[in-house]
């Protein structure tokens, strides 16, 4: 486990229902593996999430803070990041 850390992994694998309807991880390896396979990112802000969805052609300039975080995409961390997750 090199790229996510243990925190985001798990976090992934608690809350994954939010934007599959079934298990794509049941171990933290298969976590790190879907992760790194649709490429995952991982930001520090909300402002960084809002950035990536922009320059990745969403357009949220309507969406407020609250309701970007809420986006089935977006995983907060308990550390205060956002794992990013385009399923």
């Amino acid at each position: 486990m090199n790229e996510y850390s243990e925190e985001c992994l798990v976090t992934f694998l608690k809350k994954q229902s939010q934007l599959f309807d079934e298990p794509v991880a049941e171990s933290l390896e298969e976590a790190e593996a879907f992760l790194e396979d649709c490429m995952a990112v991982v930001v520090d802000s909300l402002d960084e999430v809002r950035e990536y969805f922009e320059e990745n052609g969403t357009d949220v300039d309507s969406m407020s803070s609250d309701e970007l975080e809420e986006a089935s995409e977006v995983f907060p961390l308990p550390n205060g990041q956002y794992l990013i997750v385009e399923g």
